[in-house]
């Protein structure tokens, strides 16, 4: 029992001396004096050495200490928050026992302030020739403490834009991150481009020589499919992307694994057909793109179809809501002849549509024309006769005095504008056969149709217009008798009009006398496609004219010539307004 007492004693003396030898031997420090931290702050360990309770403390609010009091020996964290200016600053924490204030240990801490700069994730980026207008763009990140303006050069603007996010600098010179969204155009060229973006800082006082860093973008966009031009083969790659551009929806000329000549909507040049030569042999001679998805105008390869006479595009989704260009590229096809961009969402051609001089039809029919474009006329397209330009309304409001909406198309600022109504756009009955200020022979429309828009007011008489003449001796030996001598005291517009379509306008007034006894009125169907209007005009007149005909009867009594339908030898003029195409 001695012995164990005695063990016990010598263990409990043995304790107490290495806890004083301990406590004796833990001088009161620091491991580091000194601390020097860039400007965007961070955490540094420190190690406290002590046998006593000691208390952290900073003498500037941008610097923490955890744990800020401890006993013993310990491990710290100085955390260090991120410099506001460009210019550095400086701090001390102190450490001190807490029994005794004045026994204390210093660590002096210097941040450098923050370099004026415009930083990127990533200064070069490679985009494809191709992609859907919706996944048409690149975003790049941007760290900078200056606000800035991106720069975009002339040579590249017309295929990229550049989006900038908002820069909130609510924390001084503390680097932001802004997103750049970088839209860009289809490359149509078999070569690579480049653009380079460049930066340029507009924060008060400060210029690019300030600038520590400012990175250059280098956008590198690689080249299209090179289309083999004026070939079988060109052709059917550029088939093949026009309906891949549109999103054209029942388009199988891929898939089918058919020949082009079993396309469906595409015609060959084949030998006999008028106009043939040997170098079109196999060639597109026409294309229809019907039922598509785009935003965009005429895809860049059709310009590569250049035996192609006639081509139409029609019937795009939500028209109504577009607002769009053809662009340039259909405008290359000088050759065209017949063109249709109907239901497409149009509201503007091309300044080179003119180019297409040798168009014979038009049809821009159901898109979201304002006014017939001024493009069209006699001197750019003194080849066309057929222009067809109906329903480009954008929706139906059939009262215009009752509405505040602006923008629905239907032509609707070609007879209103300036809160009031204008003259019927009559430069579109003066294009009759003569000869331009070009000095070329113009052939003349002989198909109008403007119907289903917003038309208003009265059709021209031109009795007042001295550049429309009377019709002449001349003219009635020429028609072989089958032009009335009453037609001498009537004005000679269009005379080569075989179809006019006015119908369903806003149209008001008098018929003038030139079309109620126009030559070809008969053949007009009139009480359908002219005098049938509806609605009111912009000043609340229901729409329709004052003295439509009941019937054709006096018409054919001035025409002798033609026939009534049901006529009988001995009552001529019971006859309805039914005519005999066959007498005509």
């Amino acid at each position: 029992m001695k012995i164990l007492n005695y063990i016990a004693s010598s263990l409990l003396a043995a304790t107490v001396m290495i806890g004083c030898t301990n406590d004796e031997t833990v001088a009161f420090g620091i491991d580091c004096n000194t601390i020097t931290i860039e400007a965007v702050g961070g955490t540094q360990r420190i190690k406290v050495s002590s046998s006593d309770n000691w208390v952290a403390s900073s003498t500037v609010p941008w610097v923490t200490v955890s744990p800020a009091n401890g006993k013993g020996s310990k491990e710290c964290s100085l955390i260090i928050d991120s410099a506001l200016t460009s210019q550095p600053r400086s701090g001390i924490v102190r450490i001190a026992k807490a029994e005794n204030s004045s026994d204390y240990k210093e660590i002096q801490i210097t941040q450098e302030g923050f370099d004026y700069a415009i930083t990127l994730d990533e200064s070069a980026v490679s985009i494809e020739n191709y992609a859907t207008i919706d996944k048409r763009y690149v975003d790049v990140q941007v760290k900078t403490n200056v606000n800035f303006d991106v720069k975009v050069p002339d040579e590249v603007a017309s295929w990229i834009n550049v989006e900038k996010g908002e820069l909130v600098f609510d924390r001084g010179l503390r680097p932001r991150e802004v997103n750049l969204r970088i839209n860009w155009g289809i490359n149509s060229i078999p070569e690579d481009r480049i653009a380079e973006i460049t930066f340029e800082p507009t924060s008060e006082g400060v210029t690019s020589d300030m600038l520590a860093q400012n990175d250059k973008l280098v956008i590198t966009q690689s080249a299209a499919q090179k289309i083999e031009e004026d070939s079988r083969a060109g052709d059917s790659v550029a088939l093949l992307g026009i309906a891949r551009t549109l999103a054209v929806w029942a388009s199988d000329w891929e898939s089918s694994g058919d020949k082009m000549d079993n396309w469906d909507g595409v015609t060959l040049w084949e030998e006999g057909m008028e106009g043939y030569n040997e170098s079109l042999k196999g060639r597109v001679k026409s294309a229809r793109f019907f039922m598509f998805s785009t935003k965009e105008g005429i895809p860049y390869e059709v310009q590569y179809l250049t035996a192609a006479e006639e081509l139409e595009f029609y019937s795009n989704t939500n028209t109504f809501l577009l607002n769009l260009d053809t662009g340039e590229y259909i405008c290359k096809l000088t050759q065209l002849k017949r063109l249709t961009i109907g239901a497409y969402g149009l509201t503007s051609l091309h300044e080179d549509f003119k180019n297409l001089r040798n168009l014979e039809y038009l049809d821009l029919g159901s898109n979201n024309f304002e006014k017939v474009p001024e493009v069209i006329n006699p001197d750019n397209f003194p080849k066309l006769h057929v222009l067809r330009m109906l329903n480009n309304q954008r929706r139906l409001i059939y009262d215009l005095s009752n509405t505040t909406s602006t923008g629905f198309g239907g032509l609707y600022e070609e007879t209103y504008r300036d809160d009031q109504i204008q003259p019927f756009p009559s430069r579109l009955f003066k294009w009759e056969h003569k000869t331009n200020t070009n000095g070329e022979e113009v052939t003349g429309l002989d198909t109008l149709i403007l119907s289903v828009n917003y038309l208003q007011g009265e059709i021209p008489s031109f009795e007042d217009d001295d550049e429309i003449g009377f019709y002449t001796e001349e003219d009635i030996a020429k028609s072989n008798d089958t032009l009335p001598r009453k037609m001498l005291e009537v004005k000679r517009v269009m005379p080569q009009l075989k179809s006019l379509a006015l119908n369903l306008n806003r149209l008001t007034g008098e018929l003038p006398q030139w079309l109620l006894l126009h030559p070809s009125l008969d053949w007009w169907d009139p009480y359908a496609l002219v005098f049938n209007q509806e609605g009111k005009d912009k000043l609340g007149n229901l729409a329709g004219f004052t003295n439509v005909p009941a019937n054709l009867n006096e018409y054919y009594k001035i025409y002798t010539k033609k026939k009534l339908a049901n006529t009988s030898s001995e009552d001529s003029e019971s006859t309805d307004d039914t005519t005999d195409t066959s007498g005509r």
